[in-house]
């Protein structure tokens, strides 16, 4: 087998083993949301960007404390880090977030590079990843809101709404996040 031959066969390998993150998975009692801006600097690029690759270590490691504490952990990343991180082109649909009004309501576009939605059935497995993420991060990024969900009152948000009601469940919730046949190169992806 030629290098050429036995380079692609281990490329599709390692992109075969590649777990994809869990964007649909089952509401949780406990959450913690993370955005970080990533300081200049290519020193500031690498660590931000090994912290991406470790993710899954990560989650795994403080995970196995508690397997039924289905911790996770989505990682978002911004389209200006994009272009500093990845080196590749922007899927079609990421681009820095507008301004949205809609009557009385108004989303303002806010900074953030990296985005950590970090979920489990405990906070403490949440505060612990939390934390893990913010001391790798120490020195290369700077964490600009940190927000901590938890149940409330019958799984009720703090206005008394039945949080998740409209979202899509099962194959719908699939469709409707993971990237499909409409951009081959990052199909499977969020």
């Amino acid at each position: 087998m030629s290098a050429v031959t036995t380079e692609a066969a281990e490329a599709a390998e390692a992109a075969e083993a590649v777990e994809p993150q869990a964007v649909v998975a089952l509401l949780t009692k406990a959450a913690i949301f993370l955005v970080a801006v990533i300081n200049p600097g290519t020193e500031s690029e690498g660590t931000a960007r090994q912290l991406c690759t470790d993710m899954s270590g990560l989650v795994k490691a403080v995970g196995f404390r508690d397997l039924s504490g289905r911790l996770s952990c989505v990682t978002g990343i911004g389209a200006t880090a994009w272009d500093r991180l990845t080196g590749q082109p922007r899927p079609a649909g990421l681009h820095p977030f507008r301004e949205l009004r809609a009557g009385s309501r108004h989303a303002v576009s806010t900074p953030g590079d990296l985005m950590f939605h970090i979920r489990a059935t405990r906070m403490d497995l949440c505060f612990e990843l939390a934390s893990l993420i913010t001391e790798r991060l120490d020195g290369a990024a700077t964490i600009i809101d940190e927000v901590h969900g938890f149940s409330y009152f019958d799984e009720r948000d703090l206005l008394g709404f039945v949080d998740g009601t409209e979202n899509p469940t099962g194959p719908a919730a699939a469709r409707a996040a993971i990237i499909g046949d409409e951009e081959p190169e990052y199909a499977g992806g969020s």
